[in-house]
C-alpha cells in the first residue's frame, strides 16, 4: 500500500493502529501518515513506531463538535489521497469515521478485526457478523479503503529508536454550525476492565444488587476488576454500561476470566474472546457458556463463590 494515514484521538490508538498500518505498508515501503490531536500527539513515539509524518490537529475551542475537523481533514487526504485510512473504533472515532467516508464518497468497514492484501491489489477485511457467530469478508471498491479498529485489536506496534520525520500542523477549522449546547454526564466507573488481567463478570444468575458484593470480594481476592452482561447494566441498571462485556460493549482480553451465573450468549462471549482462560460458574448444565470455559463449575455460586474466597484467602496467608 503506497499510502496509509492513521487518525486517532490518543497516542496509545495510533500505536496500535500502526501495527496493522506497518503490515499493509511493508511488502513495498508504503509511507504511513499519522493524524492526532495537538494536544494528545508524540511525534517521536510514532516515527519510532513507523510513522512517516504526523499532522497535528488545531484544537478545537470550547465546546466546538469533533465534526469540525472534517473539512480539514477531507481536504488532506483528497490532495494526499492514501490508498488506506484506519481509524479508532471508539464511539467518537465511528461517528468522525462515517462522516468523512460519506465526504470522501468511499466504502467503510467498521470494527474490522483482521486487514488482508488481495493478489489483486485490494484489501480484505474481516469483521463479525450475525451477533459474532459469522466472520465476515468485505473490500471497499472506492478509494481510499477506510476501516475503523477496536482499541486492544492490535498490541502497540515495535520501536526503533532514532527514527524521524515530518511533522506539521494543520490549519484550524472554519466555523462550526453545529454548537454543543449542554452535556449531560452519563454514570461511569473508573475502572477501566479492558486493561484488567483478572475478570469477575456477573450475569442475570445473580438475582439482587446488594448481592454484587459478592462478586467485588472475589474480584478483590483475584486482584481484578468487576464487569457483567447487558441485562445487568441496560436492563437492571445495576452497573454502568462501561463495565458490560459483548458485542455492543467493551472487548477485554484477561488472563483469567470468570463468569458468575453468565449464561453465556454469543453476543457475550463475543467480548472475550481474546480471554486465556475463561472460568464459570452457573447452576444450569446446559449453559452455553460451558461450551467456551476451559474450567466449569455446576453449581449455585452463592454456594460456590464464598468458598472460592476463602480458599484464595488461604493461599495468601
Amino acid at each position: 500500500m503506497a499510502g496509509i494515514w492513521i487518525i486517532a484521538e490518543k497516542n496509545e490508538q495510533v500505536l496500535e493502529l500502526l501495527t496493522p498500518a506497518g503490515q499493509l505498508a511493508a511488502p513495498d515501503g508504503g509511507r504511513i501518515t499519522v493524524v492526532v490531536p495537538e494536544a494528545a500527539g508524540n511525534p517521536e513515539d510514532c516515527f519510532a513506531a513507523g510513522a512517516a509524518a504526523v499532522l497535528l490537529l488545531a484544537p478545537l475551542p470550547g465546546e466546538t463538535a469533533l465534526g469540525a475537523w472534517l473539512p480539514v481533514l477531507e481536504a488532506e487526504i483528497k490532495a494526499a489521497d492514501p490508498d488506506v485510512v484506519l481509524l479508532a473504533a471508539t464511539s467518537r472515532g465511528k461517528e468522525l469515521a462515517a462522516r468523512l467516508a460519506a465526504r470522501l464518497e468511499t466504502g467503510l468497514c467498521s470494527n474490522c478485526l483482521s486487514l488482508i492484501p488481495g493478489p489483486d491489489g485490494s484489501l480484505v477485511m474481516e469483521r463479525l457478523a450475525y451477533g459474532g457467530a459469522a466472520l465476515q469478508r468485505v473490500t471497499v471498491a472506492g478509494r481510499p479503503v477506510m476501516a475503523t479498529i477496536p482499541p486492544r485489536t492490535f498490541p502497540p506496534a515495535a520501536t526503533v529508536t532514532g527514527r524521524e520525520g515530518e511533522v506539521r500542523k494543520l490549519p484550524p477549522p472554519p466555523p462550526d454550525p453545529v454548537r454543543i449546547v449542554a452535556r449531560k454526564e452519563k454514570e461511569r466507573s473508573a475502572q477501566d476492565i479492558t486493561a484488567a488481567k483478572t475478570v469477575v463478570c456477573v450475569g442475570r444468575g445473580v438475582e439482587k444488587r446488594e448481592d454484587l458484593d459478592l462478586a467485588r470480594q472475589l474480584a478483590a481476592a483475584l486482584g481484578g476488576e468487576l464487569g457483567c452482561t447487558r441485562p445487568i447494566s441496560e436492563e437492571l441498571h445495576w452497573l454502568p454500561d462501561n463495565l458490560c462485556i459483548g458485542l455492543s460493549g467493551v472487548q477485554v482480553k484477561p488472563e483469567l476470566y470468570i463468569g458468575l451465573g453468565v449464561s453465556g450468549q454469543i453476543q457475550h462471549l463475543t467480548g472475550l474472546r481474546g480471554a486465556r482462560m475463561i472460568c464459570a460458574v452457573n447452576r444450569d448444565p446446559n449453559a452455553p457458556v460451558f461450551a467456551a470455559a476451559d474450567l466449569g463449575i455446576v453449581g449455585d455460586l452463592y454456594e460456590v463463590t464464598p468458598k472460592l474466597i476463602e480458599e484464595l484467602k488461604k493461599l495468601r496467608g
